[in-house]
């Protein structure tokens, strides 16, 4: 008896012991308590391999181009295993998101069809990491984790009869509130589960909200359909999924999607809850690379950023440096620049002297409540590449050395790229025209709409207009896009997701144009109608992602630009090249936009580098548009009338069409109502290179900000 009171004693004294190291290690009291990390392990760097066995899998030879074709695809698509779209009504799975990219049609929350007329090349879903698959078990009454108080209100939340356009308050509520405080409510310290996450590196142990059964279970959904989904040659998937993180004060968006390069992945995501660090994001990733396992991380929605996603200085406030600068692009060698919260090129306060930058702009920070603006500097992407050359010159290295890509950021499965025909994203909620805000609300819908908004004492998100009362919650300012284009030899995982990394790449609103973009200094010899054009500008040139280096000959670059039009959008109405350059006397950046090749035989006026107007108009009516105007394709060989070489600067392209209807102005015809008058009536749907940076020769330049210490400089 005596001998096992001593074990039970001795049980319990290290048991509050190893609680109390804890506490010290997490609280920081003792660093030297520090060696207890020594105990844990990471189980996030745990490596599956996913693949299938398909040795009875009849394997198709690939055809190669050695010129690269153009692939169109969606790096970010959400299913019922995301936290949020479960919760907004979505139960389509991740094979149903693939079987709708194939082509098939499959159901809205709502009931109605979502048809996919062109199949699309490449597709990843990348649910949300962050609680990948719980709301599932939340909303099981049966379920092992029914008890909690707090999944109560999660209770047949999708069951048919409850997946209703009337759920919809209820269901914001759930998001904003409820789930918010389940996340955050931990085992008190004393806890064996908190033991298990310290000595794991897996925090979510911790949390009473979370079960890693469950947690993995899906995350092992999305992989098997990955790879079940995968046909080399015809149809590439991707591992994937979002990294859910913001900054710490003000919510801004610093949400990133991680797509892996091939079957093998992490046993479990990396998610916010292990940091909302991108940084320590970063660290997890060269850690896997050293096992093996390449991935790349696609920033989004940096409009929604309120200017953190393109900082001059890293999470903690500490000054950038080259290793920063190589780490980041290292790992997020491309960012997504237009999606359906918004087009990230830039702002009109940014660019007051481009016409065309108050383009499907979001300046809402991503899922504040009520809706708070975003800062614009810091979260468009020209702005970053203007800032990554000061940044350079400073001598602090580039971290804004990307390419473009576009995706949807659908929550329901399936993209929604048509103007005519959009189902926009969050499902419940956005699923009809009232509740998006183009058609006037009921007066049923009215009163609902302000019981809600009281209820959650916010502001009314109602707007009295000529027609009625509309819904103004913000859905107005979202957009019917975009699309991930690349340049690849094949259509596999291999060759697309080597496009990524040397950022062979651009991006559209959801139309497949194609764009090509070379440079060089011996362009001019090639001729722009010969079978060989894309083969001698690869040969004599770079294209776009890559650096120009200088030619020592001081020789000024040529470029050549190739638009091609969608076949089933509007004509091409402009090709436009935007440059950023840098003053090397004193960093100072600046950008200008240049008007390259013009539609049906325009010609640029030398003195606006503009084209004149083609013509093209929309009939807002019926929103048919003009007949015989725009071309099928734009070519052009051109040189940069204010070229300096001695400035550091980048290039990339910008093709619009025609004006075409937006989704609101369609919304609203179909409808039979007119357009909401403080909303656009048209878009000219449009794409984006990656850019192209010349790199001048070498100057040694001391730069010595103010405050400098002496040590900064070397007086040897």
């Amino acid at each position: 008896m005596k001998y096992i009171k001593n074990v039970a004693l001795l049980v319990v004294g290290l048991y509050v012991t190893t609680l109390f190291f804890i506490y010290l290690d997490l609280e920081e009291k003792r660093p030297i308590i520090s060696l207890f990390k020594l105990f844990q392990s990471n189980s996030s760097l745990e490596v599956i391999d996913y693949a299938l066995d398909e040795t009875d899998k009849k394997k198709t030879p690939i055809s190669s181009n050695k010129d690269r074709n153009a692939y169109y695809g969606d790096l970010h698509v959400h299913t019922k295993h995301s936290f949020d779209a479960y919760i907004f009504g979505v139960t389509a799975s991740p094979d149903d998101a693939y079987s709708w990219a194939k082509g098939k049609t499959i159901k809205h929350p709502l009931g109605f069809d979502m048809k996919n007329d062109e199949p699309l090349d490449f597709y990843a879903v990348t649910d949300h990491g962050f609680f990948m698959g719980m709301m599932q078990e939340y909303a099981d009454p049966s379920g092992k984790m029914s008890n909690y108080e707090f999944t109560k209100a999660f209770h047949n939340l999708n069951d048919p009869e409850n997946v209703t356009v009337e759920s919809a308050g209820q269901r914001s509520n759930i998001f904003s509130s409820i789930l918010a405080a389940a996340i955050i409510d931990p085992y008190p310290l004393w806890h064996p589960k908190v033991i298990k996450a310290y000595f794991n590196n897996h925090t979510q142990f911790a949390l009473r909200a979370f079960d890693d059964r469950i947690h993995k279970s899906a995350w092992a959904d999305v992989a098997r359909a990955a790879e079940e989904h995968n046909d080399p040659g015809t149809f590439t998937t991707f591992l994937g999924y979002e990294y859910t993180t913001s900054s710490d004060v003000e919510g801004g968006n610093l949400h990133r999607n991680v797509i892996f390069n091939s079957s093998k992945g992490p046993i479990r995501p990396w998610t916010r809850i292990d940091s909302i660090n991108p940084e320590d994001l970063w660290t997890w990733q060269d850690h896997l690379r050293a096992k093996g396992v390449d991935s790349v991380a696609i920033p989004h929605n940096s409009n929604g950023s309120n200017g953190q996603m393109f900082e001059v200085e890293s999470f903690y406030g500490e000054a950038l440096d080259r290793e920063y600068a190589e780490k980041r692009m290292r790992n997020e060698p491309i960012v997504e620049i237009t999606q359906v919260k918004g087009t990230s090129d830039t702002h009109p306060l940014l660019s007051p002297d481009d016409e065309w930058a108050d383009f499907e702009i979001m300046d809402r920070r991503v899922g504040s409540r009520p809706p708070t603006y975003s800062m614009p500097a810091g979260s468009y992407v020209r702005d970053a590449y203007l800032r990554g050359l000061t940044l350079e010159f400073m001598l602090q290295g580039n971290p804004y050395k990307f390419g473009l890509i576009g995706s949807s950021d659908t929550h329901v499965a399936a993209a929604s790229f048509d103007e005519s025909d959009f189902w926009m994203k969050v499902g419940v909620l956005d699923g009809t025209a009232e509740n998006r805000g183009t058609v006037p609300l009921s007066e049923e819908n009215i009163g609902r709409l302000e019981e809600y908004m009281q209820a959650f004492n916010q502001p009314d998100s109602t707007k009295t207009l000529e027609q009625g009362e509309y819904a103004n919650t913000g859905f107005t300012q979202w957009g019917a896009s975009g699309l991930a284009a690349v340049w690849s030899e094949e259509n596999s995982r291999d060759s697309i997701f080597n496009a990524f990394k040397r950022k062979e790449t651009f991006a559209t609103t959801g139309t497949r144009m194609a764009v090509r973009f070379f440079a060089g200094y011996n362009l001019e010899k090639i001729d722009l109608d010969s079978d060989s054009l894309i083969s001698e500008a690869y040969e004599s040139g770079v294209t776009m992602g890559s650096e120009l280096l200088h030619n020592e000959d001081k020789r000024h670059p040529q470029f050549i630009i190739w638009a091609q039009q969608d076949k089933n959008s509007a004509p091409l109405q402009r090709i436009q090249i935007i440059k950023g350059q840098m003053n090397m006397n004193s960093g100072r950046p600046s950008e200008k936009i240049y008007d390259v090749a013009c539609s049906d035989g325009l010609e640029v006026d030398p003195i606006t580098n503009r084209c004149p107007d083609n013509g093209a108009r929309v009939n807002i009516n019926d929103c048919s548009i003009s007949k015989n105007v725009g071309a099928s394709e734009l070519k052009t060989l051109w040189e940069d009338p204010d070229f300096d070489p001695s400035q550091k600067s980048f290039y990339y392209v910008r093709v619009l069409e025609n004006p075409t209807c937006r989704w609101s102005t369609w919304d609203a015809i179909k409808a039979g109502y007119k357009p909401r008058e403080d909303l656009h009536e048209t878009i000219q749907e449009r794409a984006w290179s990656s850019p192209i940076w010349y790199i001048p020769a070498y100057e040694d330049i001391d730069v010595i900000p103010l405050g400098g210490t002496v040590e900064l400089r070397n007086f040897d």
